[in-house]
């Protein structure tokens, strides 16, 4: 069995690291970028991407499908993948631009994408532009606010985690973003009258270190929120979409913006094991129930066809 191999790729403002494994169904694939072996390819490659996380969160995952090559990639400005453009913030435009440079650069043709959190967002935007390059898209929790009822005042929540960031560091402003994203239900117009969550409630620091280089926090925070799927593009684009959100996310912000995406693109949610990081097998310290999580991504991706 052929090793995963780690490739460089320079893009507009970044250089990107990301990770080829070979799958045992693999021959040698179309172009020169993903052969892998001797033989005909059975199986077009399975590219999982997610933002802020990087490829280290889908370790587990990727065990599931070792019969397929499986892409994984560290978004510009996190783990092995450096900035050059000295931007502060980053939008899911420049993470789709960066995912189609990914794509071409494999050389296999259109891939399969299974997108994570603000991976999912990033990928709708990579849909919106170049949908030939995407097979299947299974995008789950997209957390855009611009789609859900109670926008503005999601929109708001995000800002000020964004600021509190900025101004009184990493502890305050993740835990704001923890009660973000646990949340149940609707937030209410008068949501900034509410006590401000405390650090410590969440085994946070409430003292500020002075760093401010945090990915999720400072670099992705309200791009990736603020992001508006282009529903029309969506719907005409030949890539088949299926949007999904964690059974045990109902109510939660990503979990209703998933049925709200699924809503505009006219088609059902589909309902995927466990949470947000329902295929997580103690990456980060959590866990889903990756093997059943692995199960319903199979199903929805094999539904599909390659």
């Amino acid at each position: 069995m052929a090793e995963t191999e780690t490739r460089t790729l320079d893009t507009a403002g970044a250089t990107l690291r990301y990770d080829v494994r070979p799958g045992t169904e693999t021959g040698t694939e179309t172009g020169t970028e993903t052969g892998t072996g001797t033989g005909t390819a059975t199986r077009i490659p399975l590219l999982l991407i997610g933002s802020p996380m990087d490829a280290t969160g889908f370790a587990t995952l990727a065990s599931h499908f070792a019969d397929r090559t499986v892409v994984t990639y560290d978004p510009r400005g996190v783990g092995r993948s450096e900035r050059t453009d000295g931007a502060a913030e980053t939008l899911p435009e420049e993470h789709a631009d960066d995912l189609v440079r990914l794509i071409e650069a494999l050389g296999a043709g259109p891939v399969d994408v299974f997108a994570s959190s603000g991976g999912a967002v990033n990928a709708l935007a990579l849909v919106a532009r170049r949908g030939d390059l995407v097979h299947t898209l299974v995008a789950h929790e997209p957390p855009t606010a611009q789609v859900v009822p109670d926008r503005e005042a999601v929109l708001g929540v995000c800002a000020d985690v964004h600021a509190t960031y900025l101004r009184d560091g990493w502890g305050p402003a993740m835990a704001k973003f923890l009660a973000l994203t646990s949340r149940k239900g609707l937030f209410p117009a008068n949501w900034a009258e509410e006590p401000a969550p405390s650090p410590a409630a969440f085994g946070l620091p409430a003292e500020d270190d002075g760093s401010r280089g945090d990915p999720l926090l400072g670099q992705n925070m309200r791009g990736c929120t603020s992001y508006r799927p282009d529903f029309t593009a969506l719907r005409a684009a030949p890539t088949r979409i299926v949007v999904a959100a964690g059974k045990e996310s109902e109510g939660e912000f990503a979990a209703r913006a998933a049925a709200a995406v699924a809503e505009g693109l006219g088609t059902p949610l589909a309902v995927f094991p466990s949470h947000h990081g329902g295929f997580l097998g103690g990456e980060f310290g959590q866990h889903g129930a990756p093997a059943e999580f692995a199960e319903a991504l199979r199903a929805a991706l094999d539904a599909g066809g390659n």
